[in-house]
């Protein structure tokens, strides 16, 4: 660092002009407190003739207690001024100029308006001997100090309330906000369009040309007229709204805040890194000023909200779609499941899979009482929040006590003035046991389905093999059921049906055809719907026999001259209680057995 950095701080910040007051000491100039005359700190300038160097050191006017505060080796009690309230500093390339530009600030701040001792000489041997009183001497000369650039009197009223307390964020956002406040109406008209880069800025940070410079552009954006600025005294204009100031209530903040979003960042005017800040500072606004939850949901970030929603949707998957769960399951692992063939080639029906696959996990799998759920999230958390901890942000009354439910899984609380979030943090997520889970279920399902390339089981997944295939069992074996042909028999029509037939039947019988079946039914025969077993007739067991032989019955029943129908409907009915389904399905003249129930006819009719 050099003197003439100093020097220009000075001058850019405060308008004030190193004054060179001593021809016998040329090397020697001070800085003065435009309002007071007072001087804020001495530039010593010393030649080495032998070295051939330049030794540069100044004493500032901050106060000693300015020695505990920053613990810099380059400072010191002062080299020329006596009291306790001047400070040494010495100026070489270790010295870290914004330490010194603050001691400088300081000075401006406390100055003290009182008297204070100088020594100088005209020979360094002779440097204690002779003292001088600090006054405001007389410039030698008007033309050779510049008169100071007028400070807007409303800025100058600004100035004076900042105060520097313990140096601590707290106390440098408390007087932020005070400043803010008092400058809430505030308008001007000097641009300035140059870079600047700090942290955490405030008012005090700025040199008076920046200072202008924003509230000139606060005041083109209050119309509608959005410019480009450095991002830090954007960063500014954020910290004046999260305090209130420029909104009529914390919902006009935000929507401020969101116009500052689209109108600043959107289009490209501001460095869209402050994004990130942004959003998380609108979410944790909305939840210190209890603004509705549907409305702060939208400022928390996608990763937060995508979780959320995908913890609600997979802890209770029966209230949602199979879409909905299989979104989920892709939001809160890495596995690419949504490439699989299974879902490319199958669609819904991949997507259904899963998302059944999903909920029968949570119905069947549990290990000491502890569901699938909780294995692959954990369980909620209580930790400690900070809103708002990285902005310039002032709380002055402690919080009062409250809870806000932003969602089912996601919560804040405060308790005696400390705030708390219950959340499903990430870091607790089982992603091994979710992976596995996913991945074995993906290379099962891509079997049952016959599709894609086979994949290879991992040793890890093994233990949800069992689990998967026997949901996949289940699931065929439904399938089974609902291909079956659904037929309803009406029983209290069948005795009607069968003596209609009948009746037909003998109509259509010539006198010697009837004698002729009178004459070959033995007189013990049963009618045909009379049993001659405990199940079956006679007739009927001939029929199933024909079918079970792989025989056509048409000509059978044209013998006997019955109706296909009414023998499937007498057939299924006698069958119905052992077989629990029709065992006999009729195709105009022909009947043909259900192939699923074969074996169980065999063995119900003795093999």
């Amino acid at each position: 660092m050099k003197l003439s950095q100093l020097a220009a701080y000075a001058e850019g910040k405060y308008h004030i002009t190193e004054q060179r007051k001593w021809d016998a000491f040329k090397g020697f100039s001070v800085l003065c407190d435009p309002s007071t005359g007072k001087w804020a700190a001495l530039l010593m300038r010393e030649w080495d003739s032998v070295s051939g160097t330049m030794t540069e050191r100044c004493d500032i006017k901050c106060g000693r207690e300015a020695l505990a505060a920053f613990h810099a080796p380059y400072l010191s009690k002062p080299f020329h001024m006596q009291g306790d309230k001047w400070v040494g500093v010495r100026v070489d390339d270790d010295c870290d100029e914004e330490v010194v530009f603050q001691l400088f600030d300081r000075a401006l701040d406390s100055g003290r308006r009182c008297g204070a001792t100088i020594v100088l000489a005209s020979e360094l041997s002779k440097v204690r001997e002779k003292r001088y009183e600090e006054t405001a001497l007389p410039v030698r000369s008007a033309s050779r100090v510049p008169a100071p650039r007028a400070i807007p009197q409303k800025i100058q009223e600004m100035t004076k309330l900042y105060r520097f307390g313990d140096g601590s964020m707290r106390q440098k956002s408390e007087t932020f906000c005070a400043q803010a406040r008092f400058m809430e109406d505030y308008e001007d008209d000097q641009p300035w369009y140059g870079e600047l880069h700090q942290y955490f800025p405030t008012y005090h940070d700025l040199r008076l040309a920046q200072l202008r410079g924003y509230f000139t552009w606060r005041t083109e954006i209050r119309k509608g007229n959005w410019q480009p600025i450095a991002s830090s005294l954007a960063f500014i204009y954020v910290y004046e709204l999260l305090n209130g100031v420029g909104a009529a209530s914390p919902e006009d903040t935000l929507k401020k805040l969101k116009e500052f979003e689209t109108a600043y960042l959107d289009s490209g005017l501001g460095d869209s890194g402050m994004r990130r800040y942004l959003h998380r500072w609108m979410a944790e606004f909305a939840v210190i000023k209890n603004i509705r939850p549907e409305l702060a949901a939208q400022y928390f970030g996608e990763k937060e909200g995508e979780q959320d929603k995908a913890l609600t949707v997979l802890k209770q998957p029966d209230r949602y779609s199979d879409g909905d769960v299989f979104e989920a399951l892709c939001a809160v692992s890495a596995v690419k499941t949504d490439k699989s063939p299974v879902i490319t080639k199958h669609g819904d029906e991949g997507r259904r899979l899963f998302a059944e696959l999903w909920r029968y996990m949570l119905r069947h799998v549990s290990v000491a009482n502890i569901g699938f759920f909780r294995m692959c999230f954990g369980e909620q958390k209580e930790l400690r929040w900070y809103p708002l901890c990285n902005a310039v942000y002032w709380q002055p009354e402690p919080y009062a006590d409250t809870e806000y439910v932003l969602n089912e899984n996601h919560s804040f609380f405060c308790r005696d003035g400390v705030w708390f979030e219950r959340v499903y943090p990430r870091l607790y997520f089982n992603r091994q046991l979710l992976n596995d889970f996913l991945h074995e279920a993906d290379r099962l399902l891509r079997v049952y389905l016959k599709t894609g390339r086979p994949l290879k089981q991992r040793e890890s997944a093994a233990w949800a093999e069992p689990h998967i295939s026997a949901f996949i069992r289940a699931d065929r074996q439904a399938k089974i059921e609902a291909a079956r042909p659904k037929i309803k028999i009406r029983f209290s029509q069948l005795d009607r049906i069968r003596r209609d037939a009948t009746v037909t039947r003998d109509s259509l019988l010539t006198e010697e055809e009837t004698a002729e079946q009178e004459e070959n039914t033995p007189a013990a025969e049963q009618p045909v719907n009379a049993l001659t077993s405990d199940l079956l007739s006679d007739v009927q067991l001939q029929i199933m026999q024909l079918l079970l032989n792989g025989e056509s019955v048409r000509a059978f029943i044209g013998e006997h001259h019955l109706m296909p129908s009414v023998v499937a409907d007498a057939i299924n009915e006698a069958l119905f209680d052992e077989i629990g389904d029709t065992v006999l399905e009729c195709d105009g003249d022909e009947l043909n057995l259900t192939e699923d129930y074969i074996e169980e006819i065999k063995e119900l009719l003795g093999g």
